[in-house]
C-alpha cells in the first residue's frame, strides 16, 4: 500500500480524516505504484503475438523503472539488444498517459513515435487500460482502435503488457522483476 493511502485510511481509522477526504481514484493509484517501483527491473519475453513475423519474438524483453518524476514515469523498454523504446506514463489532474517514445541511435525521434493515448474509466489499482489517441490514429492509421492495458501483479512482481487491435488480441508480454525498487 502507498504512503498516501496508508496515512487515509489510518486517520479515518482514528476518526481524524478530514470530511473532504476523497479516496484517490484508480488512475492515481496505480501511478502511485508505478512510482513505486522506481528503480525496478522486469524482465521476460513475448506470449503471443499476431504476426508470425514479430520482431520481439524469441527476444528478452527489459523495462527499467528508471525516469521516475511526480508526474511522469519513463519506463526503458529494451527488445534484445534494441534499446529505442521507451514508456512514457503521465499523471495530470484529469489523466493518465501511456506514450511510446521511439528513437534512433543518436537520440532524434523515429517517424512513428509518441503514440498511445489515455487511461479508460473502469481501471484498477493494478490495471490500468490505455485507447490510442487522435494523435495515435492520425501517425498510424492502423492503430486507431489500439488499446494497450498494463498490469501488475498483487505483489508487484509482475508485468504484463497486453496490445488488442480491432478488439483483438494482438501482442502480449509478461515480465517478472528481476530488481527490486530503490529505498
Amino acid at each position: 500500500m502507498n504512503k498516501s493511502l496508508f496515512f487515509l485510511a489510518f486517520a479515518a481509522a482514528l476518526g481524524t480524516a478530514p470530511a473532504h477526504a476523497a479516496a484517490p481514484d484508480s488512475k492515481t493509484v496505480f501511478f502511485d505504484q508505478l512510482k513505486a517501483l522506481c528503480g525496478a527491473t522486469f524482465e521476460g519475453k513475448s506470449v503471443f503475438s499476431a504476426s508470425a513475423n514479430d520482431d520481439f519474438a524469441g527476444k528478452k524483453l527489459v523495462a527499467n523503472f528508471s525516469g521516475c518524476g511526480a508526474s511522469e514515469m519513463r519506463v526503458p523498454f529494451i527488445v534484445g539488444a534494441d534499446t529505442s523504446r521507451t514508456w512514457i506514463f503521465t499523471r495530470s489532474a484529469d489523466a493518465l498517459t501511456l506514450q511510446h517514445d521511439h528513437r534512433h541511435a543518436d537520440g532524434t525521434p523515429d517517424e512513428q513515435t509518441m503514440y498511445g493515448g489515455a487511461a479508460r474509466a473502469g481501471g484498477t489499482a493494478l490495471a490500468q487500460s490505455f485507447a490510442a489517441d487522435s494523435y495515435t490514429a492520425r501517425l498510424i492509421p492502423a492503430a486507431a482502435t489500439n488499446v494497450w492495458t498494463v498490469s501488475l501483479s498483487q505483489d508487484g512482481t509482475m508485468l504484463t503488457y497486453f496490445l488488442e487491435r480491432d478488439g483483438k488480441p494482438r501482442f502480449k508480454a509478461m515480465l517478472q522483476r528481476v530488481a527490486a525498487p530503490a529505498r
